[in-house]
């Protein structure tokens, strides 16, 4: 059997990102599936890009604050407490607005944890390009 307890505080958060990331998933022992805990202040974009995945499922639960997500179709509010999902080849981008009151903290979770599954998309439909590992969720 094996079993892991990781204290996110503990995990140093990754370098050059746009808010504070601290990826979990490589402490806890866990290789099918990546789990990131993100804190962005006003004004902070969680994923490097707006994007989606070829294969990998993500979904990220709001812990504190509100999390808008924009996507083709609609911008959603996802409050504390609340899961937001994304299906492999559906476009989004996270993030905290510039007016919001406070800082927004996740748990980003995506499986499986595949690299060079994210694509950056552009919303007019054009210049659509492999970005490789956006670093929200898989493989990075």
């Amino acid at each position: 059997m094996g079993y892991t307890v990781v204290n996110q505080g503990a995990v140093s958060p990754a370098d050059e990102r746009p808010c504070e990331l601290r990826r979990l998933s490589e402490p806890a022992g866990l290789s099918n599936v990546a789990i990131n805990r993100f804190r962005a202040e006003p004004g902070e974009q969680i994923p490097l890009a707006y994007h989606y995945h070829d294969e990998q499922e993500e979904a990220f639960y709001v812990l504190s604050g509100t999390l808008v997500v924009e996507t083709p179709e609609e911008t959603y509010r996802i409050e504390t407490g609340s899961l937001f999902a994304a299906s492999p080849g559906s476009p989004h981008r996270a993030h905290n607005p510039a007016d919001a009151e406070a800082a927004v903290e996740i748990l980003a979770i995506g499986a499986p944890a595949v690299s060079g599954d994210a694509n950056v998309y552009e919303p007019d439909g054009e210049g659509e390009a492999d970005e490789g590992s956006d670093g929200v969720t898989g493989g990075d």
